[in-house]
């Protein structure tokens, strides 16, 4: 007796799927001709990458604010777009530098004889890199660190003090490019509002994620860019931390970012910002069987099999389903074979 088929509608990933015949009971032997498949598709052998595009925009990364610690008159600050390098002035107060040297510690407190710390350290690092030697570097503020500051603060035009003043230095990572002056010439500062905003200067792409969606972003995790101009570049995920964004009149919301570094950062040369798009590669599975997902048909007794096309008849064989990606679906079964023709809705 042939087996009574059961028709329904099940979702597999996403894909609405036709049921098919149960193994219980008799075999349900081969279809004759006339009951062949509408349409018929092959079993491949193929590595599938479980892949998503998310939009991310294509900048300088995160901005950083400079608030002015140094009081007295604004007489000079630089231009949007400008890169500053270590011991640079990035701004000018009563016509003097604020000076950007190389430090992952913010200064924090002025910098004196017999002070010790992790700033000191910086502070002697950046001195022994522009060329004013004449002490150990470590985290001891001793009398030959003073010597050398004030050589460092007369080729400055700084009073020859031997300490550094709250504001007098700005430490930042590296490069720094300004990317907004909110403080003006003629200005007062000194008690700490805001003189500039500023960022790296490496192309960092800044990806908003869904929290659902934070799988796709892990740390060293390799993606492919796409430019404005149809190029695409590969790219890496460097960080990847969480946001709280919080609107007038709703409920705040958690997200994910992800900043992506660019292999060759000069493919981005002339773009100064645009939105690009990202592919991200969460899963991949190499070696394996696959099927168009329509392929498959839901068993009376659970479970997924395929229909296999011999002849001019069919079989069903049961298979249990992998990875989904691309309209394809990895699938394993007893008998299941590359180059097996099964079927497929019309």
């Amino acid at each position: 007796m042939r087996a009574v088929w059961v028709v329904a509608v099940v979702v597999v990933a996403g894909a609405a799927v036709a049921a098919a015949v149960g193994f219980g009971g008799d075999d349900p032997g081969p279809r004759t001709a006339t009951g062949l498949p509408p349409a018929t598709a092959q079993v491949t052998r193929q590595t599938m990458h479980d892949v998503d595009e998310e939009p991310g925009d294509l900048g300088y990364g995160r901005t950083s604010t400079l608030s002015g610690r140094v009081p007295g008159v604004i007489t000079g600050t630089p231009l949007p777009g400008d890169v500053i390098e270590r011991g640079r002035p990035v701004y000018r107060v009563d016509d003097r530098p604020v000076v950007l040297l190389y430090g992952a510690v913010a200064a924090y407190r002025p910098l004196t004889p017999g002070v010790t710390g992790t700033d000191v350290r910086q502070l002697e690092e950046n001195l022994r890199v522009l060329g004013y030697g004449g002490f150990p570097v470590d985290t001891a503020y001793t009398a030959a660190t003073a010597t050398a500051v004030r050589r460092w603060q007369k080729d400055l035009g700084l009073p020859q003090t031997g300490e550094v003043d709250l504001g007098r230095v700005l430490f930042a990572a590296g490069a720094i490019r300004v990317d907004t002056v909110t403080a003006g010439v003629n200005e007062s500062t000194g008690g700490g509002q805001e003189v500039l905003r500023f960022t790296g200067t490496d192309r960092t792409v800044t990806v908003h994620l869904a929290v659902s969606k934070q799988r796709l972003a892990r740390p060293g995790v390799q993606v492919q860019v796409r430019l404005p101009d149809g190029r695409t570049v590969p790219g890496r995920v460097d960080r990847v931390y969480t946001v709280i964004e919080q609107a007038a009149d709703t409920p705040p919301q958690t997200r994910v970012e992800a900043l992506v570094s660019l292999a060759d950062p000069a493919a981005a040369a002339g773009i100064e910002a645009a939105v690009v798009e990202v592919t991200f590669t969460a899963a991949e599975r190499a070696d394996v069987l696959t099927v168009p997902v329509a392929a498959l048909v839901a068993l009376a007794e659970g479970g997924y099999g395929l229909e296999v096309v011999d002849g001019t008849g069919t079989r069903y064989i049961k298979v249990e389903p992998g990875l989904f990606a691309g309209g394809r679906v990895e699938v394993t079964g007893d008998g299941l074979t590359e180059g097996m023709t099964v079927g497929m809705p019309r």
